[in-house]
Parts: C-alpha cells; structure tokens; sequence
C-alpha cells in the first residue's frame, strides 16, 4: 500500500459512520430543537413568550400583543473520539473492524450528545413528578399520567412535541401497566425513528413519545433522575456534524480514524421541561 490514505477506504468509512449516527448515535438528537451549521464558539435560540389576543372596536387600533423575546445562549463544546485500524487486521476482517470503530465513534459522540442534553434538563425549576414506590400496577399506572398532568399543569403544548424518558428500571416498571405495554391502547403506527434502531426507539403513550435510557442522571441507583419535555423547550446547536478525519500512518502500518463533532445544548424554556424522580432499586409491582 503507498504512504497515501486508501480512497475507497475513507469514502467508505465516513458513509458508514455518518449512517450509524444518523440512525444510532444520539438518542434524543431528534427530540429536541436542533440548530446546524453553527459558526463560531457558541449561538442563540429565540423563546418567544406568549401572546394575548384582544378585540378592538371598529376602524379601531389593534393591540399589540408585546411578545417577549429573549436570546438564549448555546455554547458549543468540541469532541473527539479516535482509534487505530491496522491494515493487516483491516484486510483479515474486512469490512467488519471498519464498521465496529464506526460504531464505537459513532455511539461515542451520541452519548456525549445525549449527556448535554440531561445536563440541562436537569437544571430545571420545575416541580418533580415521582415514579417510585410503586408497588402495585394502579401506582404505577397513575404515576404515568402524573407525568401528563404535570406537562399540562405547565401548558406545554400537545402538538405531537412531547418527550418523556425513563431509565431502564422504570420503563421495566411502566411496562406492568397493560395500558402502556398492549398494542390495543398503544398506537403501533405512530412512532417515529423506527429506522434508528432495529426496535422503534419511542413508544406514542398518552399524546407524548417514550424511551429509555442509561445515561440519565443516576441511573441504576435510588436517586435517579428522568425528564418529561417539549422538543421546543430544549436546544442542541452542532457547528461540525460528526465527521471522521482518517490518516495513513506508514510506521505503524495503520489509518488513524478521528471523529470530530462541536455540539452544545441549552435550556430553551424552564417550563417544558418536568423531572421525574426515580428509584432504580425499586422492583416490579405487583398485579
């Protein structure tokens, strides 16, 4: 091989590890408001409050509703997440090691994506909802509509935005709940991201989407943590889509594959986002 980088190789490489991130790398890349091609060290999303409408007499002045506008700030924190393929392994494997550091770096930067994201809803003010103690499937049933309850107690608008998710324990316990789980109560046709993984992602229950997730705050302890939301209360601002920066290293006979991405989140709305307090430790409730 020449000193030079393989072009099949890289133009291969980079289709593949743009395709898992698409479909597998950040969970909640989808569920947010999401603003590309960023320039600079950090942006702005705009929240416009709510307006007021009024009546006028005839050939009379309408009112103004004097929305209020205010700039959110979104810094962007730059990533990177790289490894070796050596050529030798490269032509005995194939295309197999090539997709597995796809993968790797591809899930590598989507956990960092979804980890900003919980880092900022987690700076919500809102009142918790709980999701513990559950010890029966009426409590548990009744702790899922508390997190609707709250969403509407907060006006969050049910415009087919909403975004609720647990952690693994507690989908397991929200899975108890026949409403929930059968298809007779849970529209099978609408959820979205089916093709991000081999198994739909998001469940539609009750006017809102649910997942679950292992990078939330605590998660597999007592005091974990989940988040109910709008996708116009949250923001993620990327600069750089993850990218692979691929170099042929002759003296150690190997591409060194780099993944780059500059990302930043930002609480866009306080009252969008609800947190759910959950006990990971908590077992399955009873019929």
């Amino acid at each position: 091989m020449s000193m030079s980088v393989d072009t099949a190789f890289v133009r291969q490489y980079e289709k593949e590890v743009h395709h898992v991130f698409q479909r597998e790398g950040g969970i909640l890349r989808n569920a947010v408001r999401l603003k590309t091609n960023v320039v600079g060290t950090s942006t702005t999303f705009q929240k416009i409050g709510k307006g007021t409408a009024t009546t006028k007499a005839r050939h009379g002045v309408v009112t103004p509703m004097n929305q209020d506008h205010n700039a959110v700030q979104c810094a962007l924190v730059d990533r990177y997440a790289g490894d070796w393929v050596d050529k030798l392994d490269e032509t005995k494997t194939q295309h197999n090691e090539r997709e597995a550091i796809a993968k790797a770096g591809a899930w590598a930067i989507g956990r960092a994506m979804d980890n900003d994201l919980f880092a900022v809803m987690d700076a919500t003010g809102q009142t918790a909802v709980g999701f513990t103690g559950l010890t029966s499937q009426v409590l548990a049933r009744n702790a899922l509509i508390n997190i609707i309850k709250a969403l509407n107690a907060n006006e969050v608008p049910n415009d087919g935005g909403r975004y609720v998710c647990l952690s693994a324990n507690a989908w397991a316990i929200a899975e108890t709940v026949q409403q929930f789980a059968s298809s007779d109560y849970v529209d099978t046709h609408g959820r979205p991201f089916v093709d991000g993984a081999p198994f739909p992602r998001w469940r539609h229950f009750m006017g809102a989407m649910w997942t679950n997730h292992q990078g939330l705050p605590g998660a597999g302890t007592a005091t974990a943590k989940g988040f109910a939301w709008h996708k116009n209360a949250v923001g993620y601002a990327i600069g750089l889509d993850l990218k692979a920066d691929i170099t042929w290293h002759g003296d150690r006979a190997a591409h060194f594959v780099n993944h780059l991405f500059s990302g930043g989140a930002c609480l866009i709305d306080d009252t969008g986002v609800i947190e759910i307090t959950l006990n990971d430790t908590d077992t399955l409730p009873s019929s």
